[in-house]
Order: structure tokens, then sequence, then C-alpha cells
């Protein structure tokens, strides 16, 4: 009886030894996996200012647009090379406030006249995250694709800029100057304002 006693007493302990040991080793095993495969980044930034400009342009419109282009380059013995590209930007006018002068206001009376410069185009961009080419074929050579993915990019900023053109962004660039201009500076002045363009 004594000798099952003191069996059972060392399978126990040998079994709790076991037990111990192998939550041990898992414990070790998973802290070390995680040390050894556990990644680290480092991002070092070094800002320089190479430029401060001072900013007077007024942005009155922004026209977002998307263009469906085609391109083809016919050949006569390999097949054309074609890229269908949707183009996503967006084309912004705006006047330059800081064109404007003391001489460029008139003061009468009962009338205020201010002397606004030309609306010009701010900006015509692309956005790559929008754009996106749908097909390229006929691309045989390695350096094809590369190409014509920056020939059809510099041809849809092209493009953007001409639409926003063909549809007037420079009238309504005006048109929206007079809708914000006159009714602020008729509150301030407590006169009738025109609105002159140069």
């Amino acid at each position: 009886m004594m000798a099952n006693n003191s069996m059972r007493i060392r399978t126990t302990i040998i079994l709790i030894t076991t037990v111990v040991t192998v939550l041990f080793l898992v414990f070790v095993f998973f802290y070390f996996k995680s040390q050894l495969f556990s990644k680290k980044t480092e991002l070092n930034e070094d800002v320089m200012v190479e430029k401060i400009t001072s900013m007077g342009k007024l942005e009155l419109v922004k026209y977002s647009m998307k263009d469906v282009l085609e391109k083809k380059e016919i050949r006569h013995i390999l097949p054309d090379k074609r890229i269908l590209f949707v183009a996503v930007g967006e084309v912004t006018g705006c006047i330059d406030l800081t064109k404007v002068s003391k001489s460029d206001i008139s003061i009468s009376d009962d009338s205020v006249t201010v002397h606004l410069p030309k609306p010009e185009i701010c900006y015509a961009k692309i956005d790559h995250q929008k754009s996106k080419v749908y097909d390229i074929s006929g691309d045989w050579f390695p350096g094809d694709t590369q190409g014509m993915m920056e020939d059809i990019y510099k041809v849809a900023e092209k493009r953007i800029l001409q639409n926003a053109a063909d549809m007037d962004i420079l009238g309504k660039t005006k048109e929206n100057a007079a809708l914000i201009f006159r009714p602020l500076l008729e509150n301030i002045s407590g006169k009738k304002v025109g609105i002159v363009f140069k």
C-alpha cells in the first residue's frame, strides 16, 4: 500500500513537473518568437524650407472633371500600341489679389469701383489616386508600358486644362468674383460697388 502511495506521489510530481516544463517551454518559444520576428520601423526626417512664398490668390471656382482618353500608335508591322485611360482631375480659377493696388480703387460720393486683375488658372492637376489605366495593348518592348503611361498622363493634364477653358472657367471666375466681392464691399463701405476687370 505504501508502495502504491509512493508511486502515486512520484507520478503526480513527474506529471506536475512535466506540465510546468511544457508551459515554460511554450512561454519561452512565443517570447523569443516575438522577439526574433518583430519588426521595428524607424523614420528619420530632416525638413528644410527651401522657399516661403506669400500667397494672394483667391480661388473662386473649381471644376472637377473626368475624361476618358484613348491613345493609339498605329504600326505597320507589329500590332498597334493602345492605352485606355480615365483621368480624374481638377482645374481651379482664381484672382491674384497681390496685384490690386490703392490706385485700383476709385471712391466717389455714392459708389466705389474696384479694378481687379484678370482671372487666371491657379492650377490644373490629375488625381493619380482616382485616375486609372483600363487597358494597355501592343506593348511588346519593356519600356513601352512606362512610356505610354507617362505620355497619357501628360496628354490628360493638357486635355483637362483645355476642357476647363472650353467650359469658360475664367468667365465663371469673373462671375464668382463679382458675386463675392460686391456684397462684401457694399456692406463695408455702405456704397454701391462696381467690379471691373483689367
